[in-house]
């Protein structure tokens, strides 16, 4: 049986993006047609996000050749036509696809046509200058320029066959491929209404400082490229680890303080708390939180928190539904601001850190060592405005990252970044009886303050 299109996607370790490129994908108006994962052995979670969508099959491809594995997936396919997709590349809206095809299907002698590749945010200047400037708002028909671009196109199926991708080229097997058949008197179409995310840009260029300068002038040409980009369909999930007697301070205890502060992001879709006993499971549940019995034997005090949180992480794995991040919140933080977990958010997924944390900028005289031999840290003596911080994270305060850092038993990623937070209420942790009594006092204050901003 035969189906319109088939959508081939091309994949090497794309966990961070599969989910979001998959999810642009099924939610496209016209819905005739079916995806086939063409994997190059990916070591991550790329392989199984894919599969918690109703994806036609996934190939694996052992020696990766881009056009090779484009052949390899068309081979497999039932379409009348056929649309090349990177894993990382995700649709800007739901008529990407119908958009593609119209375009095709109207044009008698186009052999394939190509859509439009937007920067994000994050993206690096040189990309970006180069991704702003190659896929411009005019659509084209090319006679003779084989410029041609295989993250986002379309081709038709019969064309293919008398034309396959050459197998044994490293690279631009896309235009190889288009001029090919522009010498046979086909036409190439570029379509900008056909447009994706993509990350990264389609050259090598280094030259960093003009790149920047180019780019920054042409984003006041394009404001709209500066856009940030958070998928509705991203899977956030909150994990809160709690242990032993519940903490309460005004007659609240600090499990529903944290609740109350997740609950202030628009991005957080699911809370978790992993609880050891059911006063504390039954304030989750009566705020709508999920509950995750936590064992005894990882509730002892010297047991890492990074032991609760791959506990639950492995649970949600073998449930199918592992999110696609992962926000970390311990109870013993009762001062956050409204916006500080979508602060971590936006931070994370507009640029290319795995990892967010969030942290105190430090501005006193530091040193380390042991009293006879020190080595100063900061700058020294000079005027707090005038020196660069050093930085204190507080993991428990707030930090998000993609799950697999801590499934392979890392408390933080290789690349990590940083939320600064300045409010000097945040800081304060609910630790011993003394902070007690000092959030105590604190603690309407910092409610009338959070109730006046949302008056505002």
């Amino acid at each position: 049986m035969t189906c319109t299109a088939s959508i081939i996607i091309r994949a090497l370790n794309e966990e961070k993006w599969i989910s979001s490129c998959l999810s642009g994908v099924f939610r496209q108006d016209f819905t005739d047609f079916e995806v086939i994962l063409v994997d190059n052995q990916s070591s991550d979670l790329t392989v199984e996000k894919a599969k918690s969508f109703p994806i036609e099959k996934v190939i694996t491809i052992a020696e990766f050749l881009p056009g090779k594995a484009l052949n390899l997936g068309i081979n497999h396919s039932r379409g009348e036509y056929i649309i090349c997709l990177s894993a990382h590349c995700i649709p800007v809206n739901s008529k990407w696809l119908g958009t593609l095809l119209k375009t095709i299907q109207t044009h008698d002698h186009v052999a394939g046509v190509y859509g439009r590749q937007e920067p994000m945010a994050f993206t690096d200047d040189v990309d970006k200058r180069d991704l702003i400037n190659i896929f411009g708002l005019d659509r084209k028909i090319q006679v003779k320029d084989p410029f041609f671009h295989n993250a986002n196109s379309i081709i038709k199926r019969d064309v293919w066959e008398t034309t396959p991708f050459s197998e044994t080229t490293t690279n631009i097997e896309d235009r190889l491929w288009a001029k090919e058949v522009l010498a046979k008197g086909f036409q190439i179409i570029y379509e900008p209404e056909a447009s994706v995310y993509h990350y990264h840009g389609i050259n090598q260029g280094r030259n960093i400082q003009r790149a920047r300068n180019v780019v920054r002038i042409l984003e006041k040409i394009h404001p709209s490229f500066r856009g940030e980009y958070i998928h509705d369909d991203m899977k956030i999930t909150a994990i809160i680890p709690v242990r032993g007697q519940v903490k309460r301070i005004k007659g609240m205890s600090l499990l529903e303080l944290t609740i109350e502060s997740l609950r202030h992001s628009k991005y957080i879709k699911d809370i978790i708390v992993a609880a050891d006993n059911e006063e504390h499971m039954n304030i989750a549940r009566s705020l709508n939180a999920r509950v995750i019995r936590r064992p005894n034997d990882l509730s002892y005090e010297y047991i890492e928190v990074i032991k609760v949180y791959q506990y639950v992480l492995e649970a949600l794995k073998d449930e199918g539904k592992l999110p696609d991040l992962i926000v970390l919140a311990q109870e013993v933080y009762p001062f956050r601001p409204k916006k500080f977990f979508d602060r971590m958010i936006k931070r994370l997924v507009n640029s290319d850190r795995d990892c967010v944390i969030a942290a105190k900028p430090i501005y006193k005289s530091i040193w380390r060592g042991d009293e006879d031999n020190l080595i100063r840290v900061d700058n020294g003596f000079i005027p707090s405005k005038y020196k660069e911080p050093l930085f204190m994270a507080l993991y428990g305060l707030g930090c998000i990252m993609e799950p697999n850092i801590i499934l392979r038993g890392e408390k933080i990623g290789q690349n990590v970044g940083l939320i600064t937070i300045d409010d000097p209420y945040s800081y304060l942790s609910a630790n011993n009886g003394e902070s007690m009594k000092i959030i105590e006092q604190l603690l309407p204050r910092w409610r009338e303050y959070l109730e006046s901003e949302e008056r505002i």
